[in-house]
């Protein structure tokens, strides 16, 4: 069975008080998933710690194809969650994006909503896996503007979609291959909003497991770090040695 490396670092930042962020890293169970709570909300480290503990208390003994369904049902629930203690609270907005990563020998699931992101380092170039919920992102796609340029929009913070926001939670998810040598990045808008495309291809493509967490890290805090930041790297060995073919189910 392939060993996944990784490593992973949350931080309050250099202006707030309360790390709204959560990740969650279990290598053995080969998942990943970063949560940034809504900042200017009540009580985001709540949602983002819904989220993160639903997926944290799943059996580590699922089947790939179950582990898929299990961390969907498991966000939807603790979207059910959240609307209720919203609901509780007088009906204050309480939310949290979610970027969540699965790996088999040879195939990666992810689901997501909102602006956590999810990239992959492949033959030194990077791609960016995930498209983020936002208003930005709309201007993006219909190429109006770069991912760089939409980071310096005034509106690069408004997200159209969030776990605990409206009835319905809809996620979206994204599966492909997983090759030897691949590096997945995981990471909340603090530290995209201070890093362009080229600085995490660079950076993640250049620096050890070990240590890639801290180097992102440091870039964002010395960019400013007016958020909360959140990293996730994991990596693929790159000898192939243990690869084999079980995927997730497709649903």
């Amino acid at each position: 069975m392939t060993e996944f490396l990784c490593s992973a670092v949350t931080h309050v930042g250099k202006v707030r008080t309360i790390n709204e962020d959560s990740i969650l890293s279990l290598p053995e169970q080969r998942l990943w998933l970063v949560s940034d709570g809504m900042g200017g909300h009540s009580s985001g480290d709540f949602a983002s710690q819904t989220i993160a503990e639903s997926v944290a208390m799943l059996s580590p003994e699922l089947s790939p194809g179950d582990q898929m369904r299990a961390v969907r049902e498991a966000i939807h629930g603790a979207h059910n969650t959240i609307l209720q203690e919203a609901k509780e609270r007088g009906g204050s907005t309480i939310g949290a994006t979610v970027v969540a990563l699965m790996l088999t020998e040879s195939h990666f699931v992810a689901f997501w909503a909102g602006d956590s992101r999810l990239y992959r380092l492949r033959d030194n170039e990077i791609e960016f896996l995930t498209t983020d919920h936002s208003i930005v992102a709309d201007l993006v796609l219909a190429g109006q503007m770069t991912w760089d340029e939409a980071e310096l929009h005034p509106n690069s913070n408004a997200i159209t979609r969030a776990v605990g926001v409206g009835d319905e939670l809809e996620l979206d998810k994204i599966r492909g291959d997983v090759k030897p040598g691949d590096r997945f990045l995981l990471c909340s808008d603090g530290l995209t909003k201070y890093t362009t495309m080229e600085m995490l291809r660079s950076e993640i493509a250049q620096t050890p497991i070990t240590t890639v967490c801290d180097r992102l890290l440091q870039i964002a805090l010395a960019g400013g770090g007016a958020d909360n930041i959140s990293i996730i790297v994991v990596d693929v060995p790159s000898d192939g040695s243990s690869a084999g073919n079980q995927q997730p189910a497709v649903e």
